[in-house]
């Protein structure tokens, strides 16, 4: 139950000049000594910093939930900082931690976790802490809250599961008769039945049949590729990798492009545009374009990633609340950080507006969260979630989604076969076990 703000306290009276200066003077004294006061001891509330990765769309609803939890947290100094997405962030996490320095609750991608380097750079989070806020096992799914843990504590509060989903121009659709009665993509299943559904679409459109990101197609890959059961597994200084099933995804690819059934070219809002302009039916990008499409005024509808090998699996990621490391955590900052990440989660239908899936079921499972389209039409993708290989390389923002793309975009772009840009992908890997963790 949310409570209502309380109201502000009346200005008392000023205090003279002399006790003005006396009480700032001691304050340096103490502060001159290494043992300044608290801010808690000055402002009779709870300090609470935050850091988080969310520009945008992303930055504006966080913006949103941050002012509303204000607003019902009167007793705390919440003050929460936006650094820039990707390694400038990670940086500034570990840097800070490393320090002994970190803000008292920090927003990370969970595929990111073992890379800041639990127990040393994060500090375990006490599942029964959080508990008592109403966050544990039970409301949250079990592919999701085994992710939060390293040598068996907890580092991480999952706040959502971000996917690839499988976006649909209801005008379009409908002219290529692919649409059943409800306005839902016809269901199929396997690579030729697929293809088939993207000559029906390039039959209207006169151009495409789906609009891919081609300049970052790790993703694609690495969801066509955990389809059929693909495992990397990255060791010290090799890795195992199936490469049947890898040169299977790249076919996929490959075909895609050189079939004219998806661009050789797509960059960034280029994607989007494609489908927004109806140059394609179909589009694959991640949950987080819904804001995209909703400015465009299109009619737009949105589903798991394609059934391309018989399932829905498709590559993502949470993200999370970690707690970086202190040298001296102080127990009343930890308790409000873990309330601040309780709140957060229970109140995460405002963060579910952009597109991402809520890691707590109760929102989920929701009449309200019913009520969003297309957000509701593909809940079930978070069952379906694939992490990306363990490895401090690895994961959302990571040197190896950046460094795949050399080979990865041949495929698109048709100036290697899926045997020859298999040859230099794996010769990526091999170059990026070579490389010492940062960390």
């Amino acid at each position: 139950m949310r409570r209502a703000p309380h109201a502000p306290p009346s200005t008392p009276a000023g205090p003279g000049r002399r006790a003005f200066v006396t009480g700032a003077l001691a304050t340096a004294g103490l502060a001159a000594a290494g043992c300044a006061p608290p801010d808690t001891l000055i402002s009779g509330r709870t300090r609470l910093r935050q850091w988080n990765l969310f520009a945008g769309g992303d930055g504006n609803r966080m913006i949103e939930m941050h002012d509303a939890y204000r607003a019902e947290h009167p007793e705390i100094d919440f003050r929460a900082t936006t650094f820039t997405w990707g390694a400038p962030f990670y940086t500034k996490v570990a840097m800070g931690a490393a320090g002994g320095r970190g803000a008292d609750v920090a927003t990370v991608h969970v595929s990111r976790l073992e890379s800041l380097a639990p127990g040393r750079l994060l500090d375990p989070i006490d599942p029964a802490l959080l508990a008592e806020f109403g966050i544990d096992d039970t409301v949250v799914l079990p592919n999701i809250w085994e992710k939060c843990f390293f040598g068996g504590q907890l580092y991480a509060v999952p706040i959502d599961t971000h996917v690839l989903i499988q976006y649909l121009n209801l005008d379009v659709c409908r002219q290529a008769g692919v649409l059943d009665a409800d306005d839902r993509l016809i269901e199929v299943s396997g690579t030729d039945d697929y293809f088939d559904l993207l000559r029906e679409i390039r039959g209207v459109t006169g151009e495409y049949g789906i609009s891919i990101d081609t300049w970052n197609p790790w993703s694609n890959f690495w969801a066509l590729y955990r389809q059929q059961d693909g495992d990397l597994v990255l060791g010290e200084d090799d890795f195992e990798m199936d490469d049947d099933k890898a040169l299977a995804a790249m076919d996929v690819m490959y075909r895609l492009s050189e079939e004219g059934l998806a661009p050789r070219h797509s960059r960034d809002a280029d994607t989007a545009a494609n489908l927004a302009n109806g140059h394609a039916g179909l589009m694959i990008h991640g949950n987080w374009e819904i804001p995209t499409l909703e400015a465009a005024g299109i009619e737009f509808s949105a589903a798991q990633f394609p059934a391309v090998f018989g399932n829905h699996r498709t590559r993502g990621d949470s993200h999370c609340y970690v707690f970086p490391h202190q040298r001296d955590r102080d127990p009343g900052r930890t308790r409000a950080a873990a309330e601040y990440a309780a709140w957060m989660l229970h109140n995460s239908l405002t963060w579910a507006g952009g597109g991402h899936i809520p890691a707590y079921q109760p929102v989920v499972e929701s009449a309200e969260y019913d009520a969003l389209h297309p957000q509701s039409e593909y809940r079930e993708a978070a069952e379906n979630v694939q992490f990306e290989p363990e490895g401090w390389f690895s994961g959302s923002a990571g040197r190896l989604q950046e460094e795949a793309t050399g080979a990865l975009t041949t495929l698109h772009q048709g100036t290697q076969t899926p045997e020859q840009a298999l040859d230099q992908l794996k010769g990526t890997i091999r170059e990026l076990l070579t490389v010492p963790s940062p960390v």
